[in-house]
């Protein structure tokens, strides 16, 4: 009995900083989603996210009374541990679910998205969301076309690179200390030459995977947690709050 009280004890303080790792990874995706909406069809995407960081609050007051009733046991804060660590196996199972499905479906949508935008610009001043929306994914990955560079030189006859009296790459591909370089082909140096389909399903899978991981180590702290918590409740049996 005494081990499990300091066992409790632990894992009440070990849960605190999960609900930290969890609420970060929830907060990644909910950012992701953010910063490149338009590129995402699919408006629930950053619902793992948000089940993440209900989680993460929860995991708060399930760390209290995991510390609580490792000091002195109560029949009331016994049975609220138990019905929080129902609730959180619903959130967590729930987002690393979404967060494996998305993390699937998205990246093959995403190359089909990318390439449409890619050969629909209109310039790195149009107004137009598709072309806004890939100036900013180019500059926040500091990359340029779809698998690189020369993607822009592959666009259609109408693109409107062409133009001008010289093929050259959105202004969005200059590298930040040469942010005025006009995309001039000519000096390659000054660009960036990485494509962004890559970037963008690693940190989708990054992202993804993170938060997955974070509700499997949270399951096996659960689970911990539970059968804790139910050898101290053996030795104080409910008689009044069956219940429970």
């Amino acid at each position: 009995r005494s081990f499990a009280r300091s066992l409790l004890r632990f894992l009440g303080f070990v849960s605190w900083g999960i609900a930290a790792v969890l609420a970060f990874g929830g907060v990644s995706v909910i950012l992701m989603y953010k910063n490149y909406r338009y590129l995402f069809q699919d408006s629930f995407l950053s619902l793992p996210g948000w089940l993440a960081v209900a989680a993460a609050l929860i995991l708060l007051p399930t760390g209290v009374l995991a510390v609580s009733i490792s000091a002195k046991g109560s029949r009331y804060q016994q049975g609220a541990l138990m019905y929080l660590l129902l609730v959180l196996l619903c959130l967590q199972m729930s987002s690393a679910v979404l967060a494996e499905f998305y993390s699937i479906r998205m990246a093959s949508e995403l190359k089909s998205t990318v390439d449409y935008l890619v050969y629909r610009y209109n310039g790195t001043h149009s107004q137009d969301p598709g072309s806004r929306a890939v100036d900013t994914v180019q500059r926040k990955l500091q990359c340029c076309g779809i698998q690189n560079y020369t993607d822009w030189l592959n666009a259609s006859a109408t693109s409107w690179h062409l133009q001008a009296e010289k093929a050259h790459v959105p202004e969005s591909c200059c590298k930040e200390k040469y942010s005025h370089c006009g995309g001039d082909l000519g000096h390659l140096e000054q660009l960036f030459q990485e494509g962004c389909l890559k970037k963008l399903q690693d940190q989708l899978h990054f992202v993804m995977f993170y938060v997955f991981l974070c509700c499997t180590v949270l399951s096996v702290l659960e689970l911990l947690v539970g059968v804790t918590n139910g050898i101290l409740m053996r030795h104080q049996p409910f008689h009044d709050l069956q219940i429970l």
